[in-house]
């Protein structure tokens, strides 16, 4: 009886994320029992002994409820009645406080033997984001009379902005620096539906528009559509189609290579050159650095988007795949990921351990198969259905066990929602697009769904991970 109310409450708690639903719809009959006898499997050493407590205080209660029942037939003084009652609250209290604290050492012990990465992620983005703001003044001023794309400020996104890395070293520091198009061009989102699979695409298609008679006329600009092109050429810079287009459509290679150009001509004049070594790394869709000075060395990352309108949504040079065009654009969900981790940051109490559920686990599962993104999606579904208030350590063990389900269960179903696709129960500080907002589920695990033997492998790799999981949380050898 115990065993079903476990799992009659787990699905209940699913069923807030809805996974009873996509359970319901994927799976038959006989592979529901199946999975239903896989989660009366109880799982850890922690489970046993608070499983056993529980009897122990039912037995309790039940004799106590006896002793209480012959009291009432031989006195019925209401008096004595609340007196009892009292008594049963103080116990009940007294019951819950032992519970918090039990399960409150729980959570120290296994905390005390998980090794934490050492970097401070704070101070590493506040120097990033200072760098970030130090370059954007010389980038203004290189490009203020030229017809490149205007850079806005840029954007700290990505684990480390979150608050969280998945590794203890090679932290990398992401920034999103959005583009607007230059005086007499306009930026156009088309849709790619070639081969679009779970991930929109986009192109970015660059027009020129007529400037005759316009305020921009007053910096000495000529018209690009109504000027004679070899007055355009002998008085005035090339036109953005002539300089990071292909075939009209913003491209992702030549523009990564020109803020490679940007960063490389800009360093020199920049305060912090003076006491730190610039190093451009390799990278045909963004521009990667690294920046040391003997002791330390700081790793970032510079992507370029899009806006989509006034949204927090942009068509970014994010590496998701291997594309065949550089003209592709996927559609970028970061920012309004950090405004997500943002808003949690902003409710969560102060001994909220919600960053380091996410960083373990997502460590734990390095080599094993499952991406980062799958992980830190889990968890974002769990942090918009339970309270921040239930990340403290006392439920540290807890919501360890909750990723570890809520991972093995959308692996059986072959089956993980975006997080931002199709959510409408995200926090109102978040704007998305009318049709992202209104979208059907978006499915992350369409591979699974696609491919048995994919599906094997990962119900394997699951296997692998909850047993290191085990391990730690009862700490095996």
């Amino acid at each position: 009886m115990r065993l079903e109310q476990e799992l009659e409450q787990l699905v209940l708690m699913q069923g807030v994320w809805g996974w009873e639903e996509l359970l319901c719809s994927a799976l038959q009959p006989w592979q529901l029992w199946a999975i239903a006898g896989l989660l009366l499997v109880p799982l850890t050493l922690w489970n046993m002994w608070r499983n056993r407590r529980e009897d122990e205080d039912e037995d309790e209660d039940e004799d106590e409820g006896e002793g209480e029942d012959e009291d009432e037939g031989e006195d019925e003084d209401e008096g004595e009645d609340e007196d009892e009652d009292n008594g049963a609250n103080d116990e009940g209290h007294a019951r819950n406080e032992f519970e918090h604290d039990r399960d409150d050492n729980l959570g120290r012990m296994v905390l005390e033997r998980i090794q934490w990465p050492v970097q401070d992620l704070v101070s590493g983005c506040q120097w990033t984001s200072h760098l970030m703001k130090c370059f954007a003044v010389y980038f203004t001023r290189v490009l203020s009379d030229s017809f490149y794309p205007v850079l806005q400020e840029a954007i700290g996104v990505g684990s480390a902005f979150e608050g969280w890395s998945p590794r203890e070293q090679d932290v990398v520091y992401q920034v999103l620096v959005p583009m607007t198009p230059p005086r007499g061009h306009s930026f156009h989102l088309e849709p790619d539906t070639a081969g679009q699979r779970q991930v929109r695409n986009f192109r970015v298609r660059v027009q020129q528009e007529c400037t005759c008679g316009s305020a921009q006329q007053g910096k000495n600009m000529l018209c690009f559509l109504h000027h004679p092109e070899e007055e355009l050429s002998r008085n005035q810079d090339p036109s953005l189609l002539d300089t990071l287009c292909t075939d009209s459509y913003l491209d992702v290679h030549k523009t990564n290579r020109w803020f490679y150009q940007l960063v490389r001509a800009v360093w020199p004049a920049l305060h912090q050159s003076h006491n730190w070594h610039l190093v451009l790394l390799p990278s045909r869709r963004s521009c990667q650095f690294k920046v040391t000075n003997g002791r330390e060395s700081i790793r970032i990352e510079m992507l370029f988007g899009v806006q989509q309108g006034d949204s927090d949504v942009f068509v970014s040079s994010e590496p998701r795949e291997a594309y065949t065009s550089s003209t592709i654009w996927p559609e970028s969900y970061a920012v309004a990921e950090i405004k997500f981790f943002e808003y949690i940051a902003w409710q969560a109490p102060s001994d909220s351990l919600h960053l380091e559920c996410l960083q373990f686990f997502t460590r734990l599962q390095l080599g094993l198969g499952f991406s980062t993104y799958t992980i830190k999606t889990i968890v974002m579904h769990l942090l918009n259905t339970f309270p921040v208030s239930q990340w403290r350590r006392r439920h540290f063990v807890r919501r360890l066990l909750d990723i570890s389900e809520g991972l093995r269960t959308c692996v059986e179903a072959r089956w993980l929602n975006h997080f931002i696709v199709g959510n409408r129960r995200l926090p109102e500080e978040i704007n998305l697009p009318v049709e992202i907002l209104m979208a059907s589920p978006c499915n992350l695990f369409h591979d699974l769904e696609m491919d048995p033997v994919a599906h094997s492998q990962a119900v394997s790799q699951y296997v692998d991970l909850y047993w290191w999981l085990k391990r730690i949380i009862n700490n095996e050898d």
